[in-house]
C-alpha cells in the first residue's frame, strides 16, 4: 500500500513539473512591451537589461522614427549613424564611447548587432534625441513620447532595476515592496498633498556627521536609531513639521542602492553595509510623528576632498573618473557632461521610485562659489548650443539639470514636492536692474550659475527656499529686502517660498546675531507675505544646542 502511494505521488511530480516549467516560459516571453506616443511598438527583437551595468537596450527603429531621425548602419564598419536636425551620434559596436556632433561620450554600453538587428541603448539615445522615457514597473512597460511633456504615473526607465529583483537586500524592519513604491500612491500623512498647513522644517546633515549620525554610532544600528529618534522629537518639541535629510552626501548613499555606494557617514568607511536601510528607517519614524520627510541631494559634489584612494569600486570617481573635477581640492561631478547630469538624475530617481519620500531637495552646490573650476576642455566639447560665454553655457547645464530632474519626478509620482535651495541672493541690483538691494559678494547667478528666476518661471520646480542667512539689520544683505525680493519673485506663479534661516549664527559677532529674537522677529516679518509658506532651520544640531535659548522661543511661537 505505501508503495502505490509513493508511486502515485511521483506520478503527480512528474506530470506537474513540465506544466510548471511551461509557466514560467511563457511569463518570461511576455518581456517588455514599448509604446511611442501612444502605440504599440512591434519588434523581433525585444527590449532587454544588461545586468552588469543596468542599461536598457532597445531597437534603434524604435527611437529613430518615432523622432524622424535618419538612422544609417555601415556593416563593414559595425557602425551606426543617427542624423537628426543639430545633432549627429555615431556608434560602433565593441566600442566603449559614442562620439555625439564629433566629441567623444562615454558608454556604459554600446550599439549590439543582435539577429541582424541593431540595438542601441535606450537612456543615452533618447536624452540625445530629445525623446522622453516613463518606465511602469508592475507592467514592465516602456513609454516613450516624443513630444514635450512624459505621461504622467510612470517611473524611469529600467536602467533602475526595481525593487524584488536581488539587487536591494532585505534588512530588519524594512518594509521597501512593489505595493508601497509604486508611483501615484495614496499621500500619507504629514505630505504636501495632505495638508494645507504651513511648513516648518530643519535641515539634518549627515556630510561630516554633522547632525546624525553620531561618528560614536559607526556601524551600531541601534544607537543611529536611536540618536534619529531623539532628533525627531526634539525638533518636533518645538513645533517643527519637516525633516530635509541628506540622503546623498558625496556621491553615495545612506540606503541601499544599485548605483552608487554606501555613505562613509554611517560606518566610517565608503562602501560597507551598516546592516540595515537607515532612509526606510527614518521614513518611517518621520511619518509615525505627521512629519514631512524631504529626501536632500547633494547632486554635483563628489567628494569633500581630492583623495580617491578611500572611496569605494562603485563611486563614480572610480568608475566615472573623467566625469569627475578636481577644484580647489575637492571633487565636482562635472555639470557640462550630459551623460554625468543624466546619470545623477537616475540616481535621484531611484530614491523617488522606492521610497515614500514626500519630496526631493536639492541644495545650492552647482558650480564652486569661487568660480574656480577648470572646464575649459568640457565647455569646446560640449558648447552645441554655441554659447557666446561659459557663463551662459554653465548656466544652461544648471537649467537642463533642474528641468530634467522635475520632468522625472512629476511623471513618476506627482505628489512628490520638488524642490531647491539656492544662496539667499539671486543677483545685486548694481548688477541687474530687477535684482536686489543687495551688496553681496557672491551671486546665485552669476557665481554658482543658478538661474533661479528662469526655474521659477518655467515652473520647473515646486518651491524655491532662498537661504536668507542674514539679519534684519545687515546692511550688505538685509533680510526684510531679500524676502521682499524672493515674494515678488514666485507673485503670480504656482511655485512657493519657504525661506532658510540661519540659527547657527546666534551668538556670533556679524550684526543681528546677539539676541535669539532676531529669528521671531524674522517669522513675524514673513506673516505679511502670502507668498511665504514657510520656513527651514539651518540645521538641527544648532537648534539642539539652544543658542541664546532660541529652542525655547520657538517652542512658544509655534505652540501659539
Amino acid at each position: 500500500m505505501k508503495l502505490r502511494q509513493l508511486f502515485a505521488l511521483l506520478l503527480l511530480f512528474t506530470l506537474c513539473v513540465p506544466m510548471t516549467g511551461q509557466s514560467v516560459q511563457a511569463q518570461a516571453s511576455q518581456g517588455i512591451s514599448i509604446y511611442l506616443d501612444g502605440q504599440r511598438i512591434n519588434s523581433d527583437v525585444p527590449p532587454y537589461i544588461i545586468p552588469k551595468v543596468n542599461v536598457t537596450m532597445v531597437p534603434l527603429r524604435v527611437i529613430s522614427e518615432g523622432l524622424g531621425a535618419q538612422a544609417d548602419w555601415d556593416q563593414s564598419k559595425q557602425t551606426v549613424t543617427i542624423h537628426k536636425p543639430e545633432t549627429n551620434i555615431s556608434m560602433t559596436v565593441k566600442q566603449n564611447y559614442a562620439t555625439v556632433n564629433g566629441a567623444r561620450v562615454h558608454l556604459d554600453s554600446s550599439v549590439v548587432n543582435k539577429e541582424g538587428r541593431v540595438i542601441v541603448p535606450l537612456r543615452f539615445v533618447s536624452q540625445e534625441l530629445g525623446l522622453q522615457v516613463a518606465w511602469d514597473q508592475p507592467t514592465q512597460t516602456i513609454t516613450l513620447q516624443s513630444g514635450n511633456q512624459a505621461t504622467s504615473n510612470q517611473g524611469p526607465p529600467p536602467d533602475i532595476v526595481g525593487p524584488g529583483n536581488g539587487l536591494y537586500p532585505a534588512y530588519p524592519g524594512n518594509d521597501i515592496s512593489p505595493e508601497n513604491t509604486n508611483p501615484g500612491s495614496t499621500p500619507i500623512p504629514g505630505s504636501p498633498n495632505a495638508t494645507d498647513r504651513s511648513l516648518r522644517g530643519v535641515w539634518v546633515s549627515t556630510v561630516y556627521n554633522l547632525d546624525w549620525p553620531s561618528t560614536a554610532s559607526y556601524s551600531n544600528m541601534a544607537k543611529q536609531q536611536q540618536e534619529y529618534i531623539q532628533l525627531l522629537d526634539s525638533m518636533q518639541g518645538m513645533g517643527l513639521n519637516a525633516v530635509f535629510v541628506q540622503v546623498r552626501p558625496a556621491a553615495d548613499a545612506l540606503y541601499p542602492s544599485a548605483l552608487v555606494p554606501w555613505s562613509k557617514y554611517l560606518t566610517g568607511k565608503q562602501g560597507k553595509d551598516p546592516g540595515y536601510d537607515p532612509l526606510a528607517f527614518m521614513i518611517e519614524e518621520t511619518h509615525k510623528r505627521g512629519m514631512e520627510f524631504h529626501a536632500w541631494f547633494n547632486p554635483f559634489r563628489a567628494n569633500t576632498d581630492a583623495k580617491t584612494d578611500q572611496l569605494a569600486a562603485n563611486h563614480v570617481a572610480k568608475v566615472h573618473p573623467e566625469w569627475t573635477i578636481n577644484a580647489n581640492n575637492k571633487l565636482y561631478i562635472n555639470p557640462g557632461i550630459p551623460e554625468a547630469r543624466q546619470q545623477i538624475i537616475t540616481e535621484i530617481m531611484e530614491v523617488v521610485n522606492r521610497y515614500q519620500i514626500d519630496g526631493v531637495h536639492l541644495d545650492d552646490y552647482f558650480y564652486p562659489s569661487d568660480g574656480v573650476f577648470p572646464d575649459d576642455a568640457t565647455f569646446k566639447a560640449y558648447n552645441y548650443n554655441s554659447f557666446a560665454t561659459k557663463a551662459e553655457w554653465r548656466r544652461d547645464n544648471i537649467n537642463q539639470f533642474v528641468r530634467q530632474l522635475g520632468e522625472s519626478i512629476h511623471s513618476s509620482k506627482p505628489q512628490v514636492q520638488y524642490g531647491i535651495s539656492p544662496f539667499g541672493v539671486w543677483r545685486n541690483k548694481s548688477m541687474d536692474s530687477t535684482g536686489s538691494d543687495t551688496k553681496a559678494g557672491v551671486t546665485a547667478y552669476d557665481n554658482m550659475h543658478a538661474d533661479v528666476r528662469t526655474w521659477i518661471k518655467q515652473g520647473w520646480i515646486d518651491y524655491v527656499m532662498p537661504q536668507i542667512y542674514w539679519s534684519l539689520s545687515f546692511s550688505v544683505a538685509q533680510y526684510d529686502k531679500l524676502v521682499t525680493w524672493w515674494a515678488n519673485e514666485v507673485n503670480g506663479t504656482n511655485v512657493k517660498l519657504y525661506v532658510g534661516h540661519s540659527p547657527y549664527k546666534l551668538g556670533t559677532k556679524e550684526a543681528g546675531w546677539q539676541s535669539a529674537q532676531e529669528i521671531i522677529n524674522q517669522l513675524q516679518f514673513n506673516t505679511q507675505f502670502p507668498q511665504v509658506k514657510g520656513d527651514v532651520f539651518f540645521s538641527a544640531k544648532d537648534l539642539r544646542k539652544n543658542p541664546l535659548g532660541i529652542a525655547d522661543l520657538l517652542r512658544s511661537y509655534y505652540g501659539k
